[in-house]
């Protein structure tokens, strides 16, 4: 077991980690939290290697992934960098990379009742304005849980806030900043209720937000 304490925040930088292997040749993690060894609520970054695969499963409470690099497979087509997934239980496939791929994977995480499955193109969805300067795309919403990406330009504030029902940050390209720390990309940060920032960006930045689940 691993950061399963959600009333603690939890921060992982890139370099806090080393690659380790999984069950299946040419793919590889770093976890930042875990339930089980090999089951159960899991969060983490995955890389494939180029040629590699894995077995075909299904994901008991779903699996929601966002494609960081590369092209990931699996027998619905070929997606690229800036696809995001959501795969509900009884949703089974073979994933693999002809190329190589690094995805960030959220595992068995998803409500009871949450059954759509979920494909977005995020480089060809439509942004709508968010606070000051930013964008946001909304990616999902069930019952009080919201994802979504932010883009922040360079020099962007963001108003000081709280997470009412918690938050969990992804740093996908840029750099997140707030008064507790600075969190380059492929930095994790999980934020118990009713936490607050006052986040900034002193580069373009994008991160994937998920909140509400943590209530």
């Amino acid at each position: 077991m691993l950061n399963m304490d959600f009333e603690k925040s939890i921060v992982i930088t890139p370099d806090q980690q080393e690659w380790e292997a999984s069950p299946m040749a040419g793919v590889w993690r770093k976890r930042f939290a875990f339930e089980e060894k090999e089951r159960g609520h899991a969060t983490s970054v995955v890389r494939f290697d180029p040629g590699s695969r894995f077995s075909r499963h299904e994901h008991p409470l779903g699996e929601e992934i966002f494609v960081l690099s590369g092209v990931f497979s699996d027998e619905s087509g070929d997606f690229p960098a800036g696809t995001y997934f959501r795969n509900p239980e009884g949703f089974a496939h073979a994933p693999h990379s002809d190329e190589g791929c690094e995805l960030f994977v959220k595992l068995h995480q998803f409500k009871p009742e949450d059954s759509l499955r979920v494909c977005i193109d995020t480089h060809s969805a439509d942004w709508s304005p968010g606070h000051g300067n930013s964008q946001v795309l909304p990616l999902h919403s069930f019952q009080g849980e919201q994802t979504a990406l932010v883009k922040w330009p360079a020099g962007e504030k963001f108003i000081p806030h709280q997470h009412w029902s918690g938050e969990e940050i992804f740093v996908i390209c840029g750099e997140f900043i707030d008064e507790h720390g600075r969190y380059p990309a492929g930095s994790w940060l999980r934020s118990p209720r009713p936490s607050s920032n006052h986040p900034l960006a002193e580069k373009d930045t994008i991160i994937l937000v998920k909140t509400g689940h943590l209530a």
